[in-house]
Parts: structure tokens; sequence; C-alpha cells
């Protein structure tokens, strides 16, 4: 499914959150006190957010990729190409042209559209329609 077919959630622009506003000063204080507090209990754990995020990322083992091929596709520098005979590169197909007697030529009849033409009544037919 596109992009344009989703509904407005779904949009990739906007998704930074705005300052946040408080409904009064008192809010404010409240939230701020309620932070600080989190954060002097969160040090009397001995918790600090950021610094287990680094010491997990670095103490977490090393990445390691391998480029094997699985087993039965070794390398194959040593198989040669297939020698058909040819000397050079390939000439392009014929472009097919009719060579029957039954359709006399082609008519456009409505927006572009190219139909065969097989008797001088059909020519006469065609030319005369309207849009």
């Amino acid at each position: 499914m596109t992009m344009h077919l989703l509904p407005p959630m779904y949009s990739t622009t906007g998704k930074k959150k705005g300052k946040v506003k408080f409904a009064s000063a008192e809010a404010k204080r409240k939230a701020e006190q309620l932070d600080r507090e989190w954060r002097e209990l969160q040090k009397r754990w001995g918790v600090d957010a950021e610094t287990k995020k680094r010491q997990r990322a670095m103490t977490s083992e090393t990445l390691s990729y391998t480029l094997s091929a699985p087993p039965g596709r070794g390398n194959t520098n040593h198989i040669k190409s297939r020698d058909s005979g040819h000397l050079g590169p390939v000439s392009s197909k014929q472009i097919p042209k009719y060579s029957g007697t039954k359709i006399i030529g082609i008519g456009t009849m409505h927006k572009s559209n190219a139909v065969p033409i097989f008797s001088d009544e059909e020519a006469v037919a065609i030319s005369t329609m309207r849009r």
C-alpha cells in the first residue's frame, strides 16, 4: 500500500513533539518536582539510564559477518564460457511485415484506436463515424 492511500496518522512528517505547555504555573511546579524526585530516586538506586545504555552497548559482543558461499556453491572461476561458434554480437531480429491479402489497411476509429480494414465498405463506414 502506498503512503498516499493511508490515513493521516501514518504521516512521516510532523512527528516531533512540541514544547510542553502546562495548564498553570502550579502544574508546572508539580511536574518539575516529580521529575526531580524521579532523578533522585534513580541516583539512590544507582540507575543512570544513559550510563546503563552505554555500558550494555560496550559489553555486548561485536557482530561478525562471514562472506562464504553455502555448501555446494564454491568459486567457479575455472569454468569457461560456452563457445557457440558466433564470432561477434548477434544482429537484431527483423521486424515482421504483413504479406497477406486480406487486410487493406489500418484505420483510426476512436481516440487513436487502430482498427484493421478488410474491405472498402468498412473503410467508408469508419471514415463516416462520428466521435
